[in-house]
């Protein structure tokens, strides 16, 4: 079982290298995410009949370090300290012989901290917390904010004639207890009317400050599909995440979602939803009675 998971690993880390070298940097970008995910879930398993030793574990959960710290590379727009290709091609060889690997791991990095991963939909089955959030001193200080992840924000497309491309930035979100939300960040996906994705799906970076009722990103997303190409009915979601570190996973507070009739240029407020995240738009219930929402501001660019 073991060497089969290698040899799946192994395909897709040659993928995404292939697709990195030919300048597919989109596709590159969407393959090591992916495969920083399954290897992040492997290196976090607690359960004792894992394939790997706790060694083989801490190797492969630097592995994927170093593929997430190649993907920011690649939207990066600063050319200095990058994890460069060639670097990460030097990791193939250790994951494909990860049961025999003994030596010093080649870069000086560190897992990813301990946290679980949720598949999409599984914090439906997570007991809710809403009103159990971590106080204490210095929840809502920037300091105490766990290493951070970078985002999974993607470039974007190329412009193609009387086509439409959206960008949408994040301006801030209302929160009443903005400022004991720890490492918060908001994932982007835009799916169908049965919820399925209908474009990669891409998670801000961490926000960048918490003040009053407010968490501010100010950070653009560019939605991955041209407008003319999104099937009737569809919509672009936002939900706002943060790290709980008494149950050692990040869970969704609440989301947002913005329908195909709301995309115009300009400024745009949306209300939030209570948690589980409803895809399909069937069983919506507001967050709260307050006047707190998602602002966020809309750009269509079009030949």
């Amino acid at each position: 079982a073991a060497r089969s998971l290698l040899q799946r690993w192994g395909a897709s880390f040659r993928k995404g290298t292939d697709f990195d070298s030919w300048g597919q940097l989109v596709e590159a970008i969407d393959e090591y995410q992916i495969l920083a995910r399954h290897l992040q879930k492997e290196a976090q398993s607690q359960h004792n009949n894992s394939e790997f030793t706790e060694d083989q574990k801490k190797t492969i959960a630097k592995i994927a370090t170093c593929l997430e710290l190649r993907s920011a590379a690649l939207q990066s727009t600063q050319s200095q300290d990058e994890f460069k290709l060639e670097d990460l091609k030097k990791l193939e060889p250790i994951l494909k012989n990860i049961l025999t690997y003994n030596k010093e791991f080649p870069f000086d990095v560190q897992p990813v901290p301990l946290r679980k991963i949720l598949a999409p939909g599984e914090e439906e089955h997570l007991e809710f917390e809403e009103d159990d959030e971590e106080g204490g001193a210095g929840a809502g200080s920037p300091d105490s904010f766990p290493a951070r992840v970078p985002g999974t924000l993607l470039p974007r497309l190329p412009s193609e004639p009387g086509m439409t491309l959206l960008t949408i930035n994040i301006e801030k979100i209302g929160l009443k207890d903005a400022g004991q939300c720890i490492d918060p960040y908001i994932t982007v996906s835009v799916k169908d009317l049965n919820g399925i994705d209908l474009t990669p799906v891409q998670d801000t970076p961490v926000a960048l400050r918490k003040e009053d009722t407010y968490v501010h990103f100010n950070v653009d997303i560019e939605i991955q599909k041209h407008i003319e190409r999104l099937t009737k009915g569809a919509a672009i979601f936002f939900e706002f995440k943060h790290y709980k570190p008494k149950k050692r996973f990040t869970s969704t507070k609440c989301f947002a979602f913005m329908e195909m009739d709301e995309i115009k240029p300009g400024a745009i407020v949306i209300e939030l939803y209570k948690k589980p995240t409803d895809f399909k738009r069937k069983k919506l219930q507001l967050l709260t009675k307050k006047p707190l929402y998602l602002h966020l501001h809309q750009t269509l660019h079009k030949e």
